[in-house]
């Protein structure tokens, strides 16, 4: 398997605590090929040491592929890659832009699989909310996210409930107006946030909830 986002090699002093692949693709099968050294045992922890004989054949059997599944959009890529490294110089770590699945499991991870109103952490049960919606150009980021259990998400989506930029709760009084009901969700109404990223650049974002309140929130 093969990801067309770029991958690049870092000398970083702290350690990466996981890795997402995005837009991963995979070779037909007739382009498979068997990698030697490579058992069916093997679970984590197997490596592949630059320019050893390992690394060449995986390369040469890659590039066969790539030729062959008419993929040589991606060497062209590389090429392209590297002339904007001579242009530009030596890479900068920078936060990458995350797709919708990256978005929804970094977001999970950020607040430890918790519910940030609730602390529910039944998993299939929670979903990664967008403060602004990616539909209205609202970034996949973690700082335009929240874990919430599935309910509190629709309500949140279709204006019942915000967060303000102070990380309270407010509960639309339209919630009782419409549906006769809503008693089960005022109680939370003031309370702050129970689950927060550890990462304060990972928390919302003020001017994404600003938006929520001013464009979304029923008051």
């Amino acid at each position: 398997m093969l990801t067309s986002s770029r991958i690049a090699c870092l000398n970083l002093k702290e350690h990466i605590g996981c890795a997402v692949l995005s837009e991963a693709f995979f070779f037909s099968q007739e382009n498979w090929f068997e990698m030697r050294g490579w058992q069916k045992s093997i679970v984590r922890g197997k490596k592949i040491e630059f320019n050893s004989p390992e690394w060449n054949y995986l390369i040469t059997n890659l590039q066969i592929a790539w030729h062959s599944s008419n993929y040589d959009y991606l060497a062209r890529e590389t090429m392209r890659v590297q002339e904007e490294r001579d242009r530009y110089g030596r890479e900068t770590v920078i936060r990458p832009r995350l797709g919708q699945a990256a978005f929804r499991i970094i977001v999970t991870d950020s607040y430890k699989r918790a519910c940030a109103i609730t602390t529910e952490h039944s998993l299939p049960a929670l979903e990664a909310a967008h403060i602004k919606p990616f539909s209205l150009s609202g970034p996949h980021e973690v700082f335009n996210g929240v874990l919430l259990r599935s309910d509190f998400h629709k309500l949140m989506d279709t204006g019942y409930i915000t967060i303000t930029p102070e990380y309270t709760v407010e509960v639309s009084r339209k919630l009782k107006e419409d549906f006769e009901n809503g008693k089960s969700y005022y109680p939370y109404h003031g309370k702050p946030l129970v689950v927060l990223p550890d990462n304060p650049e990972d928390r919302p974002a003020k001017e994404f909830l600003i938006w929520h309140n001013e464009n979304v929130f029923k008051g």
